[in-house]
């Protein structure tokens, strides 16, 4: 066998080894089953509903009830995922702010088409991961700026809804013993 044959016979063996790597990766891990604990998961729904009928208050008195889409998301996040850094108030806060603040300013300069709207997202991405506020409900948040042509109003529910839910989540979640939020605030 030359030296070729050896070569190509290797590129082979590596090409097929990596495609079942990859292939392999995409059947996930097996997990425990863990027991449902359906008091924290009623725990967690009535929190939801309280926060989320005060910020669908808030949208609809500021004529934006498309806030409620992004603020709904966090206020799941934020109840029954309280204890994720994700969940945490720099990131809910600081997420929301700065998504909405990006994708008001693209749609200003750029207006609205599916391009902008791809790039907006992808923008806001990479400004939560370099500011450490990664918030996946934050993203919509931009989108729907950017989607309905807002304005600038759009920022008014948006900020005062995320802090009325870091509130509301600070006040409900810490009456459970076994609940503390926030973990951390920075």
């Amino acid at each position: 066998m030359n030296i070729f044959e050896k070569s190509n016979n290797y590129i082979k063996s590596q090409s097929f080894e990596g495609l079942f790597h990859y292939l392999n990766k995409m059947k996930g891990e097996s997990r425990s089953v863990t027991r449902f604990d359906y008091i924290d998961s009623l725990i967690s729904a009535t929190g939801v509903f309280l926060a989320v009928s005060i910020i669908c208050l808030l949208a609809v008195f500021f004529h934006y009830p498309m806030a409620m889409g992004p603020l709904g998301a966090s206020c799941v996040l934020v109840f029954i995922a309280h204890q994720g850094p994700l969940s945490q108030p720099r990131h809910v806060i600081g997420g929301h702010t700065l998504s909405t603040v990006t994708g008001l300013m693209i749609w200003s300069i750029f207006g609205k088409s599916l391009f902008i709207i791809i790039i907006s997202l992808v923008i806001v991405l990479i400004l939560m991961s370099l500011t450490n506020t990664i918030h996946p409900p934050a993203a919509a948040s931009a989108l729907v700026a950017i989607n309905f042509e807002t304005g600038w109003g759009y920022l008014i529910p948006i900020v005062i809804g995320t802090f009325l839910l870091v509130l509301i989540s600070i006040l409900y979640n810490n009456l459970f013993p076994k609940r503390q939020y926030p973990k951390h605030w920075l």
